[in-house]
């Protein structure tokens, strides 16, 4: 089986897996009545949303670390089907979920509920696991410093490659976590960038990470079954910030790293807004740039339907996905 077949066919599995234990899940979550919680100055038609399953992340995180575990596994016989290097990415997945889901439980039943954790907090235990990830991969794992579009060699960073790295690894997890909020629509955007690094991974010739990619688009497409409109399940902090992380260990573990906000325009974007908007109300005394931040909630305002502001980010996202890819092969 060449390596294009057998990421496909791990991508199968992981959708498959995620689709079989996601109604157990979605059966537990409302049990014990672990439901999102709609914040006042959100746009009206978010409220329908209230009480919906969140922390669904886990939905995710559990088949792609079961299905990592058993493949390194089977290297003690003989197979060589995952290399150690996906571990990396795995502990991005795992660490960043644990902080997620206790962003998550702090804002349904904890003292700040409705909050979740304070966000100093939260900003200070993601650098610490950033700053962590990107030692690992320069001193243990030795990856590429950074490579460029055009230019043929690699850009040696230095000692600035550890702040860097720690920087794109938790500003991605931010910017995905921006991009939550609609039904559907951070599940199909990281599917796309996973599928779009996969893709680099395999002309890298690092099958492995390629490997690990296309088990993550599986394992979304298995949650998206779930979470597109209209959602029976919500990923949550659980979901969104691993989901960034691990997106910004694989595009640091191969090197393509200056083509991130291409690839991953639509969380790039949502960011971005969010930091225009708080800018310009504190320069302009109380005005505001965008009706609200993150932008999807200025398209609701605008009047676009949920579905409208998926359906066109999502095409948007897979534009930028091929732009980049494109910039890779120059």
């Amino acid at each position: 089986m060449n390596n294009s077949a057998l990421a496909l066919s791990l991508a199968g599995l992981a959708f498959m897996m995620t689709v079989i234990w996601g109604g157990p899940l979605l059966r537990i979550l409302r049990h014990f009545k672990v439901g999102k919680i709609i914040r006042i100055e959100e746009p009206g038609t978010h409220m329908v949303k209230m009480g919906t399953p969140t922390m669904g992340g886990v939905m995710i995180i559990l088949p792609v670390a079961l299905i990592t575990v058993m493949l390194n596994g089977a290297s003690l016989v003989g197979m060589r089907v995952l290399g150690r290097s996906v571990l990396v990415p795995l502990a991005a997945m795992v660490g960043y979920g644990i902080l997620g889901s206790l962003d998550d439980w702090e804002g349904i039943r904890g003292k700040r509920k409705g909050q979740g954790m304070r966000i100093r907090t939260k900003l200070i235990a993601q650098i610490v696991l950033a700053l962590g990830l990107a030692a690992v991969l320069r001193y243990i794992l030795g990856v590429p410093d950074l490579y460029i579009p055009g230019i043929h060699f690699e850009i040696e960073l230095g000692w600035l490659y550890i702040p860097l790295a720690g920087f794109v690894i938790v500003a991605m997890s931010n910017a995905v976590n921006f991009t939550d909020g609609l039904d559907g629509l951070a599940g199909l955007i990281a599917a796309t960038i996973f599928a779009s690094y996969g893709g680099v991974a395999l002309m890298q010739g690092q099958v492995f990470i390629a490997r690990f990619c296309f088990t993550m688009v599986g394992a979304l497409f298995g949650f998206l079954w779930f979470n597109v409109h209209p959602a029976q399940l919500i990923m949550g902090d659980t979901g969104a910030l691993s989901l960034g992380a691990t997106i910004a260990v694989i595009a640091l573990m191969t090197g393509q790293w200056a083509v991130l906000p291409i690839i991953a325009v639509i969380p790039v974007s949502e960011a971005l807004s969010d930091v225009i908007q708080i800018v310009y109300f504190k320069a302009t005394h109380g005005r505001r740039f965008f009706k609200m931040a993150p932008l999807h909630l200025h398209f609701e305002l605008l009047g676009w339907s949920e579905m409208q502001i998926v359906q066109r980010f999502w095409l948007i996202g897979l534009l930028g996905a091929m732009l980049g890819v494109g910039l890779v092969l120059v």
